[in-house]
């Protein structure tokens, strides 16, 4: 297969890949505000299942770094941090200095990584509406060249994230790279239907709907245009693992979810 094939497609439109990252940039800048609007309406509230699903299959426990991709608004740190139940850090924190940027106890860490700094922001402005202060690392970064070391990240997410990255191939080898031996990968995606009759209802739903609730409740149909034509150009679920493999990943397999609209790929390091 062909190495980074949707290096060239920016949704339906011919692009090359500078320009290609540019206009992703753009057009997170465009919905950072809406974005977690958006994703309740679109998808019913249904996304908030997926990521507490991917959470389950994680099972964060403290002591180790997650490093979430594409995380900017917070949604999958902030159920990891939930999930390690650690009720004592607000009354240590109050009684002495606070710790240094995104650890917490047990020396946990959870790094952020987007590339738009738009969706960061809005990201840290939640982050603080929900009492959290010094526990997360915001990164500036692109998943295909991350800006931390060899063997350093436990555990690697990124959630509907993977479908805008301009060179998928090398994302997957950057997560491989930052991984420590036996650490996990799992990408929460948009994927392929497998039943007919109801991919083609999504399909409809898809190209009908969600470009006009972007018009009506963002103000901005071309962005959620792109976001549905990117969906259908993601590789299959089949295609990834087969991705997954060639990067270096082991113990690939993949979970659909409501379907196949979604599915968790997940490997390790070995």
């Amino acid at each position: 297969m062909k190495h980074n094939p949707e290096k060239n497609w920016f949704g339906e439109e011919s692009v090359t890949p500078e320009v290609k990252t540019r206009k992703v940039i753009g057009v997170f800048d465009s919905v950072a505000n809406n974005y977690d609007i958006m994703n309740d309406v679109m998808s019913g509230g249904l996304h908030r299942l997926w990521k507490d699903h991917l959470i389950r299959k994680i099972r964060p426990r403290a002591g180790l770094h997650y490093l979430d991709v594409a995380g900017g608004t917070g949604d999958i740190a902030f159920r990891i941090r939930n999930r390690l139940n650690t009720p004592a850090l607000a009354l240590r924190a109050s009684q002495n200095p606070p710790p240094r940027a995104g650890v917490l106890e047990g020396e946990t860490r959870i790094t952020l990584c987007d590339l738009n700094t738009e969706m960061l922001r809005v990201g840290r402005d939640r982050a603080l509406n929900k009492g959290y202060v010094n526990d997360f690392d915001w990164v500036t970064g692109n998943a295909e060249s991350l800006p931390l070391p060899d063997n350093s990240v436990d555990v690697y997410t990124i959630a509907f994230g993977l479908r805008n990255v301009t060179h998928i191939d090398t994302a997957l080898t950057e997560a491989l790279r930052v991984l420590k031996p036996g650490g996990r990968f799992y990408c929460l995606e948009f994927s392929k239907v497998r039943e007919p009759m109801l991919a083609k209802i999504y399909d409809e739903y898809s190209y009908r709907l969600i470009p006009k609730m972007g018009e009506l409740i963002a103000k901005d149909r071309d962005s959620y245009q792109y976001l549905v034509e990117s969906i259908r150009k993601f590789p299959s679920q089949r295609e990834l693992l087969g991705r997954m493999e060639a990067a270096g990943f082991s113990r690939c397999r993949v979970e659909n979810l409501t379907f196949g609209v979604v599915a968790i790929h997940e490997g390790v390091k070995a």
